[in-house]
C-alpha cells in the first residue's frame, strides 16, 4: 500500500494577477503507473489543440499537489513559462549584447566645415581606423596593422566596416602583418575599471570607489632617461648644454626606440587609443593621441587631458601629437645615447613621444607638458608651471611655487574659482588650463586639511601607489610602503568650485612663492618688472636637509621658471615674454615668502598660514597696492609698512631677529647662492642675442 502524500491544495479554481486558473487534484501516479489514462478522464493537450491537462476524475478527498492549467496556448507541443513574456536571444551571447545598449548616434556640430563634415558614419569610422592604423605603422615595413575596435575577450559582432591597414605587403611580412590588432577607442571609466580588474595585477576599487593600482618599480619620474632629438629644427631653438633639462640623442636611435615600442605594441592582443585635447583654448588647443598597452594608462590620461564631445569626437581626425606607451617593456641599453632600460624620447620634428622601460603615468603628463613649452611659445603664447584662480568679480592671479611652498593650498581658495592647479598657458585671449584633471600629491591626506582633494577621490579616481586594507579596501595615506610619492589623478571637475571651461581674463597678479628656511626673504614684497623676470627665472625655494646627529640647516635649490625639468627653451625666452605679458596687461608681481621669520630653520618660526593668507587676500582686493612701502637691503625688494591683519614687525625680516649679526651673515648668504645660480644664465647667448640685459642682472642682490 502506497502511503498518502501530504501536500497543500488549493480551491478548484483560483485566480493570479488576474489570470483564471482551473485546478484538479492529482492521483498519485506511483500508485497507479500501471494504469492507462483514459481519454473520458484526462484531458491532454495535444498539437496546441488543448488549452492545458487536468485529471478530472482522480481519487475524491486526496490531499494532493495541484496542476494549474493555464488559458494560454501551447506552440508546437512545448510547454512554455508564459508568467514573462519570451527574451528576444537565441544564446547568451545575443543576451549579452542585449544587456549593453549602443549609444546614440550624434551629428557633427552645425556650421562645422572641414573634411569630416559631411562624412557618413561608416566612412567616419573607416578614416578613423586608417589614422590609427598609420599612427601604429611599422617605418621599416611601412605598413600599419590591421586595426579593428573591440575586445578579443569579447564574442565579436559582426563589422560594419572592412578591418584596416595601409596595404598588404608582398615582402618582408611579419607577423604583426598578419593579425588584428585590437583597439580598445576613448572607452569611458566604467570600461577602463573593467578592463583593469580583469587584466592587471594590483588593480583594486578602494572603499571610496577609486582605481588603486601600482606603477611597477619606477614611481616617479625619471628625469635623467629623458631624451630630446636634437637636429635641424631644434639645433638652435631649445636649450642645450649646462643647466638645460634636455639630454640630447639623434633621430636614428629615436626611430630604433619608437620601432621598439611599435612593435611591442603591435604584438599585443589589444592596445588602449585615447583621443584627447591639451588647452582649453579652442583657438589654441592641441590633439593628442596616446597609445598605450595599459588600462591604468588609458584611464589617467582620460582624466588628466581634456575629454572630446562625441561630436568633438567625430570630427578628430589626426592628432598634433603622438604618444607611444610601451611602458611594460624595456629599451635596449646598448642602443646609443641609452643609459638604462628606461627611456622617454621626444621627437618635436615628427611630433612623437616614446615611453619604455617605466610604467610611471606621470612621463606621459609632463612629457607632453614639455611639447607645449615649445609649441605655444612658437604661437606667441607663454605656458607657465603655476596654479591659477579667479575672484568672483573676474581678477584672476596666477600662483608659481616649488614643491611645499604652499602653492596649492594657497591656489585653492573656497572663496574662488579655481582654473587650474598645474599647468596653464596666457595668450592674447587671456588664461587656459593645460589640462583636464588634477594630479595630486596623497602622502599623509586627510579630510580636515585637505577636503577637496579627499572628496574628489571616488569613482573614476585613479590611486598610484597608494596602501589599502585588503579587507576593507580603505586607503592608509600615511602608508609610504610602496613610495612617498603617492599619487590621485581625478578629473577637474570633481573640485566643487572649478571653472568651467577653464578659462580666464587677462592675470591681475603674478605671485611668486618661496619658501625660505633662511628666514631672511620677507614675507611679502612689490617686484617691478625686472625683479620679476629675475625671480622668475631663478625659481628659488629651501628644502630642510637632516643628519643623523640632528645637526639640521636649510638647503637652497633652484628651478628655472619654476619647472626647469619641463621647459624647452631658454629661462630667459619665458621671463621675456611674462615681462612683455605683464607690461601690456598691467600684472603686478608679488613675491611671497611662507618660510621662516625671526631666525633659520631650527632657530626661527615659520611664518603662520592665516598671516600668509591675509596677505594673498590683500593683493587679491587690490589693497597692498596702496600700501607704503621701504626697500629692503641687498635684495633691494619693496616691502609695504602695514598689512591688514598681519603683524607689522614681521613684514621686515631684520625686525625679528634678535642677533643682527646671524642675520646679516644669513641674508648674504642666501645672497650668493642667488648670485651663483645665476652665473649660467648670464653667460648663455640664444643665437646671436644674449637676452639677459643688465636690468635684469641689476634686479638681483647686491653686495
Amino acid at each position: 500500500m502506497v502511503k498518502k502524500v501530504e501536500g497543500p491544495t488549493l480551491p478548484p479554481e483560483t485566480t493570479i494577477k488576474g489570470r483564471r486558473l482551473h485546478t484538479k487534484p492529482l492521483i498519485n501516479l506511483s500508485r497507479h503507473k500501471h494504469l492507462k489514462a483514459r481519454s473520458s478522464g484526462i484531458k491532454m493537450a495535444s498539437n496546441g489543440n488543448a488549452s492545458g491537462a487536468s485529471l478530472e476524475n482522480g481519487p475524491a478527498g486526496r490531499n494532493v499537489l495541484p496542476k494549474i492549467r493555464t488559458e494560454h496556448k501551447s506552440q508546437n507541443g512545448i510547454c512554455h513559462d508564459d508568467s514573462t513574456p519570451p527574451v528576444k536571444a537565441q544564446t547568451i551571447h545575443e543576451l549579452h549584447s542585449l544587456q549593453r545598449k549602443k549609444s546614440a548616434p550624434t551629428t557633427p556640430i552645425k556650421g562645422v566645415q572641414g573634411p569630416f563634415a559631411t562624412m557618413s558614419e561608416v566612412e567616419r569610422q573607416k578614416q578613423q581606423l586608417q589614422s590609427i592604423s598609420a599612427s601604429l605603422a611599422s617605418l621599416t615595413r611601412e605598413t600599419g596593422p590591421k586595426v579593428v575596435k573591440g575586445d578579443p575577450a569579447r564574442k565579436p559582432e559582426p563589422p560594419k566596416h572592412e578591418a584596416h591597414h595601409h596595404f598588404t605587403p608582398t615582402i618582408s611580412v611579419s607577423d604583426s602583418s598578419l593579425k588584428f590588432t585590437h583597439v580598445l577607442y576613448n572607452l569611458s571609466p566604467a570600461e577602463l575599471y573593467e578592463q583593469a580588474i580583469k587584466c592587471e595585477k594590483g588593480s583594486f576599487i578602494t572603499s571610496t570607489g577609486a582605481l588603486a593600482t601600482l606603477s611597477g618599480a619606477k614611481t616617479g619620474r625619471c628625469p635623467r632617461d629623458k631624451r630630446v632629438v636634437r637636429d635641424e629644427t631644434t639645433e638652435d631653438e631649445l636649450w642645450w648644454g649646462k643647466g638645460s633639462p634636455n639630454i640630447e640623442m639623434d633621430e636614428e636611435t629615436f626611430l630604433i626606440n619608437r620601432e621598439r615600442a611599435v612593435d611591442y605594441l603591435n604584438s599585443l592582443d589589444k592596445v588602449f587609443v585615447n583621443d584627447q585635447f591639451l588647452n582649453w583654448d579652442l583657438q589654441n588647443r592641441i590633439k593628442v593621441r596616446i597609445v598605450s598597452a595599459r588600462a591604468y594608462h588609458s584611464l589617467f590620461m582620460h582624466n588628466m587631458c581634456i575629454r572630446p564631445t562625441p561630436e568633438e569626437l567625430e570630427n578628430f581626425g589626426s592628432p598634433d601629437f603622438t604618444i607611444y606607451n610601451a611602458g611594460q617593456f624595456p629599451c635596449n641599453r646598448y642602443t646609443h645615447y641609452m643609459t638604462s632600460s628606461t627611456s622617454i624620447d621626444i621627437n618635436l620634428s615628427r611630433r612623437e613621444m616614446v615611453i619604455l622601460g617605466t610604467q610611471y603615468a606621470g612621463e606621459m603628463k609632463k612629457g607632453l607638458f614639455s611639447v607645449m613649452h615649445y609649441l605655444m611659445p612658437k604661437r606667441g603664447i607663454l605656458s607657465l608651471h603655476s596654479g591659477c584662480n579667479m575672484g568672483k568679480d573676474g581678477d584672476v592671479a596666477l600662483f608659481f611655487g616649488l614643491s611645499g611652498t604652499g602653492k596649492t593650498t594657497l591656489s585653492t581658495d573656497h572663496n574662488r574659482y579655481l582654473i587650474g592647479d598645474d599647468e596653464h598657458c596666457w595668450s592674447e585671449n587671456g588664461v587656459s588650463n593645460i589640462e583636464g584633471g588634477c594630479y595630486a600629491k596623497c602622502i599623509d591626506l586627510s579630510r580636515a586639511k585637505e577636503p577637496d582633494i579627499w572628496n574628489a577621490i571616488k569613482f573614476g579616481t585613479v590611486l598610484e601607489n597608494v596602501v589599502f586594507d585588503e579587507h576593507t579596501r580603505e586607503v592608509d595615506y600615511s602608508d609610504k610602503s610602496v613610495t612617498e610619492n603617492t599619487r590621485a589623478a581625478y578629473p577637474i571637475e570633481y573640485i566643487p568650485n572649478v571653472k568651467l571651461p577653464c578659462v580666464g581674463p587677462q592675470p591681475k597678479n603674478v605671485i611668486l612663492l618661496a619658501c625660505d628656511a633662511f628666514g631672511v626673504l620677507p614675507p611679502v614684497s612689490k617686484l617691478n618688472l625686472a625683479q620679476t623676470m629675475y625671480h622668475f627665472i631663478s625659481g628659488y625655494t629651501a628644502l630642510v636637509a637632516g643628519t643623523e646627529d640632528g645637526i639640521k640647516e636649510p638647503q637652497a635649490t633652484f628651478s628655472a621658471c619654476f619647472g626647469a625639468a619641463f621647459i624647452m627653451l631658454h629661462p630667459t625666452k619665458y621671463a621675456a615674454m611674462l615681462a612683455e605679458k605683464m607690461q601690456k596687461h598691467g600684472a603686478t608681481g608679488w613675491l611671497v615668502n611662507t618660510g621662516w621669520s625671526a631666525g633659520s630653520y631650527g632657530s626661527g618660526n615659520r611664518i603662520k598660514l592665516q598671516y600668509t593668507r591675509k596677505i594673498i587676500d590683500a593683493i587679491h582686493s587690490g589693497t597692498l597696492l596702496k600700501a607704503n612701502y621701504k626697500k629692503t637691503e641687498v635684495f633691494g625688494l619693496e616691502i609695504p609698512t602695514a598689512v591688514e591683519d598681519v603683524p607689522p614687525e614681521i613684514l621686515d625680516p631684520v625686525n625679528t631677529w634678535s642677533d643682527k649679526k646671524a642675520y646679516k651673515d644669513a641674508l648674504l648668504k642666501l645672497a650668493g647662492l642667488f648670485k651663483n645660480n645665476f652665473e649660467v644664465f648670464t653667460k648663455h647667448k640664444m643665437g646671436k642675442d644674449n637676452n639677459l640685459t643688465d636690468e635684469i642682472l641689476a634686479a638681483g642682490p647686491i653686495f
